[in-house]
């Protein structure tokens, strides 16, 4: 165990501990099998995690950033198209829809859950949209129901990027909804600080479809269906049986560590009253019918910066996600935005903080971060 005085963002080490064993017996059975690529332990994951979700098929690959790629491959994006998203999230998923050479087309987020403002998105809708591709921002999902029927009676695909948000949840009108199981194609990345995560890079994609599974499993390995025969080009894209074995382990501690982490944030909420730092700082909203699974755990704070730097000299580290919107980012200053154009995403950009969140982060140390926090804003 760390002292309190050096409070991490994220131990991968605490939770390897509890799961040591169990991960040790896989690795030794793969290495027995010697069956690396596609083998028996990523059918058996596939399989697993299909069930988890509730949805007829999953095709494991190698990134969730791959899992974007492929989804809006399998739907046939390219040039000329459209594809509907958020400014205010990691890179990828604007990135893959560049690379088709298709445009970004950003809708604003909620100050609040931080999550893409669903009212705004047939707004946005033109003749050229070819997707809506939401993000579930840190552990909370969108509410697609507002616009799940509208896209599907427009022919328009909606793929739900779910790298934040494994084990999330919904419930709207009795009917409970699982992030991944609601769009047309969901995508998963199982980078190691993931509330599902392996031990090096991995991805998946999940769909009801089985003609767009059919594609994915296609498209993952260079567009071929029999070997040295292609029908497209695709990529080289695979889930390796390593990191399947390891993630088959990991998925039956996943909701256990789901909870810990909604523990921790009702254990950070309650901090925070009992410090009275409502004033300065604003928690994460669970929006109503929502299960947060709290991927990180990030608040608004003022004087950000000041105050990160505050931290850090403590001994605590924190993470700021996202520090510049994508409609700013120098490589898609050709999409022609411009400053102002979302204004909420460009307000978190100035004011949000990831504060440490992993399942063992401990009380003591919870009490230390928020001490901390009230004695940069009584200074």
């Amino acid at each position: 165990m760390i002292g309190l005085s050096s409070i991490p963002s994220f131990d991968l080490k605490r939770n390897y501990q509890r799961v040591k064993w169990e991960v040790l017996r896989a690795l030794e059975g793969v290495l027995e099998g010697q069956h690396f690529i596609l083998g028996p332990e990523v059918k058996a994951f596939e399989g697993e995690f299909a069930s988890y979700l509730g949805v007829d098929h999953a095709i494991g690959c190698a990134s969730g950033s791959d899992a974007l790629l492929l989804a809006l491959m399998a739907i046939g994006v390219g040039p000329g198209d459209e594809v509907i998203t958020t400014p205010f999230t990691f890179f990828a998923s604007t990135s893959c829809i560049s690379r088709l050479g298709a445009r970004a087309v950003y809708v604003d987020v909620e100050p609040d859950t931080y999550n893409m403002r669903m009212d705004m998105v047939m707004d946005a809708v033109t003749d050229k949209t070819k997707a809506v591709l939401p993000v579930h921002i840190f552990g909370q999902m969108c509410p697609l129901e507002q616009i799940r029927g509208p896209l599907k009676e427009r022919g328009i695909s909606l793929i739900e990027d779910c790298a934040q948000s494994f084990g999330a949840v919904r419930r709207v009108d009795g009917e409970l909804l699982r992030g991944g199981a609601v769009g047309d194609i969901s995508c998963f990345s199982f980078f190691p600080t993931k509330n599902l995560g392996c031990y090096g890079d991995g991805g998946l994609v999940a769909t009801g479809d089985e003609g767009l599974a059919g594609r994915l499993r296609s498209l993952r390995v260079h567009g071929s269906t029999s070997t040295y025969f292609h029908d497209e080009v695709g990529l080289n894209s695979r889930l390796d049986e390593i990191q399947a074995a390891i993630l088959r382990v990991r998925l039956r501690h996943a909701e256990e560590w789901n909870e810990e982490r909604r523990a921790i944030a009702e254990r950070y909420r309650m901090l925070f009253a009992a410090k009275d730092l409502l004033e300065w700082v604003t928690p994460p909203v669970e929006a109503e019918g929502n299960r947060h699974v709290f991927h990180q755990y990030v608040v608004r704070a003022k004087d950000r910066d000041a105050l990160q730097s505050f931290l850090a000299e403590r001994g605590i580290t924190t993470r700021v996600y996202y520090p510049l919107s994508l409609h700013l980012q120098p490589c898609f200053r050709y999409l022609g935005y411009k400053e102002g154009d979302f204004p909420v995403s460009e307000m978190l950009t100035r004011e949000v903080l990831a504060l440490p969140m992993f399942p063992e982060l401990t009380p003591e140390e919870q009490e230390a971060v928020v001490a901390a926090m009230a004695d940069f804003y009584r200074r």
